[in-house]
């Protein structure tokens, strides 16, 4: 059998040169895109770490919540009135708010999230909380995230080395003699963890007031039908959600509500286009310098079918040659840009499918517009 000639191969590696200037621009458009991608996949990760380490079934919430950094409080007799519906088992507060507080290693003022719970009947699964519940117990004592961003290295040394650091919150002195682990926000730098005693305390707001209520139910509870009965049975200044409704709230308030879930969007699509573009002009030139060729293979018999696969082969080359280093590329930024910020900054398998469909597509489309030359080639006219 005869082995068929790999035409398309041949006409790209004709000109090296021309070559690696298409890679590099599919390499450009693909980590334009996956970078844009990571973003946003982190901005939507690390807004709701938090909610996904909540120990509750159920979460109340004030109707004028926003998002994590901005939760209005409501009554907390919403929570006795929460644990007297029958199958929940405990109603427990989890106090939050963002407030400025002085850097232990710069001396300056920064933002800061704080959360206060009772020591007693912790309500976060985080590594590093469970085993410093009593020292949330002394007074004015607090844990520290280890991932924080900023400059608090030094402060983090010292308190993982057993030591404690002292500084000022709310005009209060307060102590830093634990670490857990959380990470940042796109907003939010880093996180302090407080009793609900230091937390009122370092405020000075209204204890009877409280930003959200984590509501476990007893076993073999159908979690639903308690959600509709809490519904009904609670005013309407609080919502009642599951932890995922949780989540989504807080997703759905950056993805409608802020213009950064929309930039990135656009970021990704603009990659795209510039992907398209410079895989036309490359296409549409080798074309352009073949037409001779290409009207051969039409007077000998070959069909236009034909010659357009030749177009599209060498476009499908492209996508695959040009994702490989821009993958490689974008992986390393990754490891770079998380390193420097504490974002969830990774390759995810749904990603790289993703934008390899996209780049494969954006060559296709190139070719397709770049082929318009071989539908009008006429042997008769070429020679």
């Amino acid at each position: 059998m005869k082995r068929q000639i790999p035409l398309a191969w041949r006409q790209l590696i004709h000109k090296k040169g021309r070559l690696l200037v298409a890679l590099s621009g599919i390499a450009f458009a693909d980590i334009l895109m996956l970078m844009q991608l990571a973003f946003q996949d982190a901005l939507y990760e690390s807004n709701t770490r938090l909610h996904k380490v909540l120990q509750a079934d159920l979460v109340l919430i004030s109707s004028q919540a926003r998002h994590l950094s901005s939760m209005e409080s409501f009554p907390r007799r919403r929570l006795y009135q929460a644990a007297s519906v029958s199958g929940i088992q405990s109603a427990e507060a989890l106090y939050i708010v963002y407030m400025d507080w002085r850097n232990p290693q710069t001396h300056r003022n920064s933002g800061i999230l704080l959360l206060g719970f009772d020591p007693d009947r912790p309500v976060l699964n985080l590594p590093g909380v469970t085993q410093n519940l009593d020292k949330l117990k002394l007074k004015d004592t607090l844990l520290f995230d280890s991932m924080a961003r900023g400059k608090y290295q030094d402060a983090i040394a010292q308190i993982a080395q057993g030591g404690t650091v002292t500084t000022e919150m709310g005009e209060r002195t307060i102590e830093l003699k634990g670490l857990f682990s959380i990470g940042p926000t796109l907003d939010i730098d880093g996180t302090l963890i407080a009793s609900d005693q230091t937390f009122l305390r370092i405020v000075s707001g209204q204890p009877g007031n409280v930003a959200t209520g984590l509501i476990t139910l007893e076993p073999g509870v159908d979690l639903s039908a308690t959600a509709t009965a809490l519904k009904s049975h609670l005013p309407g200044d609080v919502r009642v959600l599951t932890r995922q409704e949780f989540i989504d709230f807080e997703q759905h308030y950056w993805r409608t509500q802020t213009p950064i879930g929309f930039i990135f969007n656009l970021g990704a699509v603009l990659g795209f286009v510039v992907g398209v573009i410079i895989v036309y002009q490359i296409l549409d030139s080798d074309v352009g310098e073949h037409i001779k060729e290409y009207a051969t293979l039409k007077a000998i018999g070959y069909r236009s079918l034909y010659l357009l696969g030749i177009v599209l082969q060498e476009a499908l080359i492209l996508a695959v040659l040009g994702y490989i280093p821009g993958n490689l590329i974008a992986t390393a930024l990754y490891a770079l840009t998380s390193g420097a910020t504490n974002l969830p900054l990774y390759m995810t398998l749904d990603r790289t499918i993703k934008v390899l469909i996209f780049t494969i597509l954006m060559c296709m489309i190139s070719g397709s517009i770049a082929v318009r030359k071989l539908r009008s080639a006429d042997p008769a006219e070429i020679f």
